[in-house]
C-alpha cells in the first residue's frame, strides 16, 4: 500500500453530503470495474452501457484503460510495478467520482487479482458500491477479434509481458457479475447490467 508522504495535510469534509448529491442525480454513485483480457470486450460494453445510462437521465463516465495512458498515467509503463500502480491511481479516481455521485466505468486489463482487491476494500471503506464484472471471454475469441493487434504481435515476439500470453491474468474468485462477449452483443450485456444496478437500488426502475 502506497503511504503518505506529507505530513503537513489535513482532510477536509465539505458541507455537501454524498446523500445530497444523490438527492440531486436521482442515483448512487458507484464503480463498475470492468476486468478482463485484450478483446474481451470491456471497453465496448462499458460505453455502450454508459450510453444507455446518459439516455435515461443518468451521469455515468467511463475511465479507459488507453485514455488514461494518454494523461493521468502517462509516465507509467506495462511492468508489474507499473501496472499496480496504474491500478491503484485510477482506484482513487474512481472512489472520487463514485462519490461524487458519478455512476462510475473503468475498463481497465487490471489483471492482478490483489490490485484489484485492493481497489475493492479502498471503495468498500469509504462505503461506497464497487461491482466488478468480469469480461469471461475466452482467449481464443479476444485473438480472434485482436481490435489492436497486439495478439499477433505478442505471438510473433515483438510484444513481451502481454497479458494473456507471456503474462499472467488472474480472474476474480467473486465478480458481481460473469460476461462473455463471444456470442452475446454488447446491448444485452449493457440490458443485463442495467437490470443489476436496479436490483442493487443504484439506479431506480
Amino acid at each position: 500500500m502506497t503511504q503518505i508522504k506529507a505530513t503537513n495535510i489535513t482532510w477536509h469534509e465539505g458541507h455537501v453530503t454524498r446523500e445530497a448529491r444523490a438527492e440531486l442525480l436521482k442515483q448512487k454513485g458507484c464503480t463498475l470495474w470492468f476486468t478482463g483480457l485484450s478483446g474481451s470486450g470491456k471497453s465496448t460494453t462499458a460505453f455502450t452501457l454508459e450510453h444507455a445510462l446518459v439516455q435515461m437521465g443518468r451521469l455515468a463516465y467511463v475511465l479507459d484503460g488507453d485514455n488514461i495512458r494518454h494523461g493521468l498515467n502517462k509516465n507509467l509503463g506495462f511492468s508489474a510495478a507499473d501496472r499496480e500502480e496504474n491500478i491503484r491511481r485510477i482506484g482513487e479516481v474512481a472512489k472520487l467520482f463514485a462519490d461524487a455521485g458519478v455512476i462510475t466505468m473503468t475498463s481497465f486489463i487490471s489483471p492482478y487479482r490483489k490490485d484489484r482487491d485492493l481497489v475493492r476494500d479502498l471503495h468498500e471503506k469509504a462505503n461506497l458500491p464497487f461491482l466488478e464484472i468480469w469480461m469471461d471471454t475466452p482467449l481464443e475469441t479476444c485473438e480472434q477479434r485482436d481490435p489492436k493487434g497486439l495478439y499477433k504481435k505478442a505471438r510473433a515476439g515483438e510484444l513481451k509481458g502481454f497479458t494473456g500470453i507471456d503474462d499472467p491474468y488472474e480472474p476474480p474468485l467473486n465478480p458481481e457479475l460473469k460476461l462473455d462477449a463471444t456470442s452475446v452483443s454488447p446491448q444485452e450485456q449493457t440490458t443485463r447490467i442495467l437490470n443489476y444496478l436496479k436490483e442493487r437500488n443504484i439506479i431506480g426502475s
